[in-house]
């Protein structure tokens, strides 16, 4: 008997915009219990697949069709701001309509489900991002759905939560879609990939892990530029002897006249060959050059153990080209000392006043939604940039003057990170603070943002979790705040 199929897309478009498709035609279909990859460029439109298939958006043509209605739950990303100063009892609730009289052991369930420890009463906004990511999953799974989806859930995950969730996954019975640019952890787990093009807006689906897919639509493409090539030298002979034949009379001109529709039967038969995902340029963070001597000085940290804050002395002193690496556990409080720094709010800390400060977000907290892309890379431009400058970097990016003009909110989450690093570029900061990098970013994009990041000649402190990342830069001090907490009493 065959398995059932529990989900089918048939022929699928949709459109934001008049004339300016995201799907098109879309076909694929998943069976029960089936664990699935969601591959395309960042802004291809995988989200919008997933908002299809929460009937949140309505395809303009074609059919989404689910069997048996089954439930749905999905991890985001990220948290919603909205959903930041619920406590956990509070933000499970609102995945009812009613809230169940059973909440607080069914809570207690899922949170064991993804290894998290929280008390009910706990404010979101003071997680970790860790413990919001493993939160995200916990809050999709409450409802015990039949489908699913995880949109890069190994966002701000350390080694023990991203092994807990492969685990978790492997043991999972129901259909899982995830979207996800980690591709070790996509490898551990998956048993077929749906290929989104962002240049046809058609989905191609591929049985295998994710690491056979790969290799499969490289050798694929390979093929169909060799085959092209072929009918290339041959469109060519076929059209310099039709050019020779129609200047001849009689049977020559009857000649050219069949090798004409030849040449147009091959022109026909050419492959459309996809275009490989662009990776981003090479790019230079030029450090800010009026700083000198100590940028930054840190005397004590606050550290979390036991769900409690405790300041513990520290005696870090940042100069020009040190780059600290944050280390520790979820939940630690790695992201809480980032986000102090920036706001200026930490104790014991001193920044020399000149100090331009470039930032990235593991939430994209520090981004107006509401503005236009543009808007804010102008307003972060420092002296000697203009709007040339600033598009051509932003085109490195590959953020095009179409995606500049939209507000922040419609981005995808790739290019709200690349977005990001487009501000660094343009800010010429003094002092990197970068929390979790890698977040949201395509994998062949992180070897070009490792080398400029390892090339800068600035202060950095940064929190990753990537280890293949973080081998690519040369870290001069760790602080880690994992160890710092094995010495607190208590």
């Amino acid at each position: 008997m065959a398995e059932e199929v529990i989900l089918r897309f048939d022929e699928v478009s949709f459109e934001y915009l008049p004339k300016k498709p995201v799907l098109h035609e879309a076909s694929f279909s998943l069976r029960r219990g089936a664990k699935v990859t969601l591959m395309g460029q960042n802004g291809a439109g995988k989200s919008t697949i997933f908002s299809l298939i929460k009937g949140e958006e309505t395809p303009k043509s074609g059919k989404v069709s689910l069997t048996n209605n089954p439930s749905i739950g999905t991890a985001r990303q990220t948290m919603e701001r909205e959903h930041l100063s619920l406590t956990v009892e509070e933000y499970f609730i609102s995945a009812f309509h009613e809230r169940p009289a059973n909440i607080r052991s069914r809570i207690s369930k899922v949170l064991e489900a993804v290894n998290l420890e929280l008390k009910f009463e706990q404010i979101l906004a003071e997680l970790s991002g860790g413990q919001q990511a493993r939160l995200l999953l916990a809050y999709a799974l409450i409802g015990n759905p039949d489908i699913l989806l995880l949109d890069e859930p190994t966002n701000n995950l350390d080694k023990e939560g991203i092994d807990h969730l492969l685990t978790f996954l492997i043991m999972y019975d129901k259909t899982v879609l995830v979207i996800s640019h980690d591709a070790d952890f996509l490898n551990c787990f998956t048993e077929a990939v749906i290929y989104l093009d962002i240049y046809t807006h058609q989905t191609e689906l591929y049985v295998g892990d994710y690491y056979s897919v790969v290799e499969e639509i490289s050798k694929r493409i390979e093929r169909e530029r060799k085959k092209n090539a072929q009918l290339e030298k041959k469109i060519i002979d076929h059209k310099e002897k039709v050019n020779f034949f129609a200047h001849k009379g009689g049977k020559m001109r009857k000649l050219a006249h069949k090798m004409k529709e030849e040449t147009e039967e091959l022109v026909d038969s050419m492959v459309d060959v996809r275009k490989e995902d662009k990776t981003i340029r090479n790019f230079e963070i030029i450090a800010q050059e009026d700083l000198s001597g100590v940028i930054v000085s840190l005397d004590q940290v606050k550290v979390v153990k036991n769900h409690t804050a405790v300041l513990v002395e520290v005696n870090k002193a940042l100069t020009r080209r040190t780059k600290l690496l944050v280390t520790g556990p979820n939940g630690v409080g790695k992201s809480t000392l980032l986000r102090a720094l920036v706001a200026g709010n930490q104790l014991g800390l001193k920044l020399n006043p000149k100090l331009r400060l470039g930032y990235y977000s593991q939430d994209f907290s520090n981004l107006n939604y509401d503005q236009k892309a543009y808007k804010f890379l102008e307003e972060s431009m420092v002296d000697g940039y203009g709007e040339q400058e600033l598009r051509t970097i932003a085109a490195g990016f590959l953020l095009t003057g179409e995606v500049l003009a939209l507000p922040i909110v419609a981005l995808s989450e790739g290019q709200k990170a690349l977005l990001a690093f487009t501000r660094i570029v343009l800010l010429n900061p003094g002092l990197l603070i970068l929390d979790e990098p890698t977040n949201h970013i395509n994998f062949r994009h992180l070897p070009v943002i490792a080398q400029a990041i390892n090339s800068y000649e600035g202060a950095i402190i940064m929190v990753s979790h990537m280890q293949d990342f973080l081998k690519q830069i040369n870290f001069d001090e760790e602080l880690d705040l994992g160890q710092l907490a094995e010495t607190i009493k208590g």
